[in-house]
C-alpha cells in the first residue's frame, strides 16, 4: 500500500546534521512515529519525501531549514513560569526543554534560569538547520473515518481519546 493522504503510516528515523553524529534515533529506546499523512502532523519535506513509498522502503533525505523547522527567527527570549516546563530535573542553560502550551508542547532552548521563571529562545532547537533523515517504514494503513474526521491517528502510538 502507497503512502497518500489519509493513510496511517508508521516508521523509524535517525536524525543527523549533514556530516555530524545522530541527534535523534526512534530506535533507541522509543516507539516508531505513527502519524496521518496529509494532514500537517509532519514536517513538511518530510512528509513530501514519504509520499508513494511503501512499508519495508528505506531511503535518506536531507531537508534543508524551509522544509524542515524553519529558519531562525529573531526573536526575544520567552520568560515562562518554571511551573510550565515539562522537564524534570535541574535546568541548565542551552538545554532543550518541553513547555506545556495551549496548542501541547513545545520544544525551546534555556537561556537563563531563574528561582520562579525560565527565559527560553523561542526558535525551535533544529531550526535554521540542514536535516538529514533516515528513514524505515514499518507500516502503511488506511485511516479509518474518525482518524480522518480528527485529522490524527487513534490508538496505539495515535491520540487516545
Amino acid at each position: 500500500m502507497l503512502i497518500e493522504k489519509n493513510k496511517v503510516v508508521t516508521f523509524h528515523y535517525r536524525l543527523s546534521e549533514p556530516g555530524s553524529e545522530s541527534v535523534e534515533d526512534s530506535r533507541q529506546g522509543n516507539d516508531p512515529v505513527v502519524y496521518l499523512h496529509g494532514h500537517q502532523g509532519m514536517l513538511r519535506g518530510l512528509e513530501t519525501a514519504l509520499t508513494g513509498k511503501q512499508a519495508g522502503d528505506s531511503f535518506t533525505v536531507t531537508l534543508p531549514p524551509e522544509e524542515a523547522y524553519g529558519p531562525r527567527q529573531a526573536l526575544e527570549p520567552h520568560r515562562v513560569p518554571i511551573k510550565y516546563i515539562l522537564n524534570k530535573g535541574k535546568l541548565k542553560p542551552g538545554m532543550v526543554v518541553q513547555i506545556s502550551t495551549k496548542g501541547g508542547p513545545r520544544d525551546a532552548t534555556v537561556i537563563k534560569v531563574g528561582r520562579f521563571n525560565v527565559d527560553v529562545d523561542p526558535n525551535h532547537p533544529l531550526a535554521g538547520k540542514t536535516l538529514v533523515f533516515d528513514v524505515e517504514i514499518i507500516d502503511v494503513r488506511d485511516a479509518e473515518a474518525e482518524e480522518i474526521t480528527h485529522g490524527h491517528v487513534h490508538g496505539a502510538g495515535g491520540h487516545q481519546h
